[in-house]
């Protein structure tokens, strides 16, 4: 196999906000695969400030297993495999092992003839619908990003802020639609248990990872007296964060770029139906190239968050599509992906 690494700008709609950061651009790397002249694509957004992994960083590891993957073939060691072979390379960083992994699903079910969700024999008719995400903004601007999705059945809004509940008042008023929310660690238990009364009586179906990731004295508070249910995200990053996150979260997001890919994806989410807690799967504005893979996972989902491309003021890829929340898969095997700019 050959492997081609691509570095993208991805430039957002509007400014997005969420409690830690602002951006007006993604970084994105988008690893390619090639077999038979046909190639594979999977996608590793860059994030540096929170989680330390840069561009730089993804192309130095992944360009430190190219001689050994060129003597790979896809046909005879799968996808899994190949993830459980390079994960001591790259188990420091499961970005790099993402974006390679769902190119070797993509590469796969393209050179087998079938799509991803069909080699792990999933049901497509069973696809809950993806939310569509509100940045953190001043209270006019949120009003309007989502009234230009007025149609959208679920949206996820960013808080964080010191007017959180007044976000909500505002927003509740000019849709009926189920609302989320994400406070991305910005909350303390106290403000949390207070908080979800308010949202409770607002509608809101569940709230993501409202205190930091290693609170967790806070989290079995919150998790003993919310009235809603608490959805981890920032605390639920490797495969055995899912046992941690037991008892103290109703449910835990799985970022595939956080985790390393569809691999080990699929493996906590088998755990987390183990242990009895509702499933998410999550993204972090990546294009329609890494939400194409993380829609292979949708059927085994009860929420799902795969709005990135939305986000964008302009896409690189071909491949799943999304409409009023709900996502159509492409008639081309593997995620389906195609390439279609320039870096």
């Amino acid at each position: 196999m050959e492997l081609i690494l691509h570095e993208f700008d991805l430039p957002l709609k509007y400014k997005f906000g969420i409690s830690r950061e602002t951006r007006l651009v993604q970084k994105t790397v988008i690893a390619e695969v090639r077999q038979q002249d046909i190639s594979g694509y999977g996608e590793a957004v860059a994030n540096h400030k929170y989680y330390g992994y840069t561009v730089e960083k993804i192309f130095a590891d992944l360009h430190a297993i190219e001689e050994d993957l060129k003597k790979q073939n896809v046909l005879k060691t799968p996808p899994d495999a190949l993830w459980a072979l390079y994960h001591s390379a790259l188990k420091n960083n499961p970005f790099a092992q993402c974006a390679l992994d769902m190119a070797l699903w993509d590469l796969y079910g393209k050179l087998k003839g079938k799509k991803t969700y069909e080699l792990w024999r999933l049901d497509p008719s069973k696809r809950p619908v993806t939310d569509y995400t509100i940045g953190i903004d001043d209270i006019e601007i949120m009003k309007k990003k989502l009234l230009e999705f007025k149609d959208w059945p679920v949206f996820k809004i960013k808080l964080g802020t010191h007017h959180d509940m007044e976000i909500i008042r505002e927003l509740r008023k000019v849709t009926d639609a189920v609302l989320r929310i994400d406070a991305n660690c910005a909350w303390t238990a106290e403000q949390t248990i207070e908080y979800a009364k308010t949202l409770k009586a607002l509608k809101v179906e569940f709230i993501e990872q409202p205190l930091p990731a290693d609170d967790w004295e806070g989290m079995k508070k919150v998790y003993q007296q919310s009235v809603l249910p608490i959805i981890a995200d920032e605390s639920c990053v490797y495969e055995e964060d899912v046992n941690r996150c037991q008892g103290y979260f109703h449910g835990v997001n799985i970022k595939v770029v956080k985790c390393g890919g569809l691999t080990p994806a699929l493996r906590m989410i088998r755990r987390a139906r183990e242990l009895g807690m509702k499933v998410m799967v999550g993204c972090m504005t990546e294009s329609t190239v890494g939400i194409s893979g993380i829609a292979q996972l949708i059927p085994l989902l009860d929420y799902v968050d795969a709005d990135g491309p939305l986000l964008l003021a302009k896409d690189i890829a071909t491949g799943v599509t999304i409409d009023k929340g709900v996502i159509y898969y492409s008639d081309i095997p593997g995620n389906g992906v195609v390439l279609k700019a320039a870096p």
